[in-house]
């Protein structure tokens, strides 16, 4: 289960990057489709985490999945602790990031930053599915600060609105 859990968070992730750095080449179509489907893979596997843990009743997930520094036998690594709760704010999460990005497709139709949007909403929701799942404080942290920072990028998304820039700015500095 624990690729599924990583593929749950990794899927947005790969969307976003997609979107982000290829989004002139996918075009605007392509921009949308890989971001929706890796929101919706991660839907997807969040029911059949949902069904694992919760209908099922298996024992909840508590353990590191990688280990990214050791620094005097001080091992800092990422983990996921998936419990009953965290499987229903997965579904919740990734079933309102999938409506919204179907819903953006039509908002967003004449938008000239499309891919950067789809990639900002992407990258909000691997933030938050990294906030939902931590296990550690130090990655609890990383997620928080990562949805403040995306939150920002996309209440500025135009910047060339004064609006948006006094939101942001206020965003940023609350």
């Amino acid at each position: 289960m624990e690729n599924v859990y990583l593929t749950i968070v990794l899927a947005p992730l790969a969307g976003a990057l997609l979107a982000g750095l290829f989004g002139k080449v996918i075009g605007r179509s392509g921009a949308h489709w890989v971001t929706i489907l890796g929101v919706a893979t991660s839907f997807v596997l969040s029911v059949v985490v949902f069904k694992y843990m919760v209908i099922d009743g298996n024992e909840p997930f508590n353990g590191p999945v990688y280990t990214w520094m050791v620094s005097d036998g001080i091992h800092m690594q990422v983990g996921f602790l998936v419990d009953r709760l965290t499987t229903l704010m997965l579904l919740v999460v990734t079933f309102v990031s999938l409506m919204v990005h179907i819903y953006t497709i039509g908002y967003m139709s004449d938008d000239p930053g499309y891919q950067r949007f789809f990639s900002y909403i992407a990258l909000f929701t691997f933030s938050m599915l990294m906030l939902v799942m931590s296990n550690n404080f130090l990655q609890l942290f990383f997620g928080w600060e990562a949805v403040g920072l995306v939150s920002y990028l996309l209440i500025g998304f135009w910047y060339k609105r004064p609006s948006a820039i006094y939101a942001n700015l206020k965003a940023f500095l609350v």
